[in-house]
């Protein structure tokens, strides 16, 4: 049962990619869970893990080129990823030879989202502009239970007793806290996040978790616990929501429609925040969409974390991606 994968990544999101359009193989979601936890086991995983497995399908939605499914590397489904989803776009770009001047729309769990080309990031580093939407700033969509019906920049004294903070789902929940450098160094993030994605009375299906310091008036560091993963390199929604977030409270209209620079552990992407004549808010979130390698295995061995069968070939874009990374710090 030999299939093919590609490891690829969003500002060092990493995942590997699995193409269903044309199914190599039919694996149920059983097995789907079962692959997805054992090659992206950070510790056992294949080639050092990842953070989920993207499944790339075809859509039966009118004028949708494809869907896109993401099991988290804990079995877990989310419902969108926004890093997976510009990785997905180059991908269906290249297999169904769109223009790259053409959006066009990719099915998620609860929209059916933009995507387009967007200028390369830097020699080599190609990127992609995706739609974050639909936005909810609603207790019921977020799955939150504080004793508000909504959340923003207040203090929930049970999580602490100093920093505020504000919910949104876009559309799987986060919860945003603006930080001092002090607090982004600690170890509150993981403490808190740790046991607001176990047993508990506040977010019982789990939550993201983010600490953004503001760096200047236009740029953002954002560091993301996220649900099903753990602390990642980057989180695609957690960096639109804490766009939308920042823009709402701290820049107001005017920051509408700027772009702003989100700096993360993995590297960087741009944001930018949009209010529909409806009055709803959606995101663009642009950034690298790189492949690492590409890779074949088989299925039913890897599974059971029995990788003596897979071929890795390297692909080269990770070096660029790393001298753009660079770049950044100087």
């Amino acid at each position: 049962m030999m299939v093919r994968l590609l490891k690829v990544h969003g500002s060092g999101n990493d995942f590997f990619l699995l193409d269903q359009m044309e199914a190599q193989i039919q694996l149920t979601e059983d097995q789907l869970k079962q692959l997805a936890q054992s090659i992206c086991d950070r510790k056992r995983g294949l080639h050092g893990g990842a953070d989920g497995l993207l499944l790339v399908l075809k859509s039966a939605h009118k004028n949708v080129v494809a869907r896109m499914r993401v099991i988290n590397s804990d079995g877990s489904e989310a419902s969108m990823c926004g890093n997976g989803l510009r990785t997905v776009a180059r991908y269906v770009v290249t297999k169904e030879k769109i223009s790259p001047q053409i959006n066009f729309k990719i099915e998620t769990m609860y929209a059916d989202l933009q995507v387009k080309a967007a200028a390369n990031l830097a020699s080599d580093v190609p990127a992609y502009e995706v739609e974050i939407s639909p936005v909810s700033f609603a207790d019921s969509k977020i799955g939150m239970h504080v004793g508000q019906a909504t959340l923003q920049n207040s203090l929930v004294p049970a999580l602490s007793d100093s920093l505020k903070f504000s919910a949104v789902a876009v559309p799987n929940p986060h919860l945003i806290s603006f930080v001092d450098q002090q607090t982004l160094k600690s170890n509150q993030l993981v403490k808190m996040a740790t046991y607001l994605n176990s047993e508990n009375p506040y977010f019982p299906d789990g939550v993201n978790v983010s600490f953004v310091q503001k760096i200047s008036s236009n740029e953002i560091f954002v560091k993301t616990f996220e649900r099903g993963v753990g602390l990642t390199n980057a989180c695609g929604t957690a960096m639109s929501a804490s766009s939308l977030i920042y823009v709402l409270q701290q820049l107001g209209q005017a920051g509408l429609e700027q772009t702003l620079k989100v700096l993360n552990p993995g590297g960087m992407v741009q944001t930018i925040v949009h209010q529909r004549l409806d009055g709803s808010y959606c995101i663009s979130l642009i950034g690298n969409a790189t492949v690492t390698a590409s890779v074949s295995l088989d299925a039913k061995e890897a599974m059971f974390g029995n990788f003596s069968q897979v071929k890795w070939s390297e692909t080269g874009e990770q070096r660029a991606y790393e001298n753009f990374v660079d770049s950044l710090k100087k």
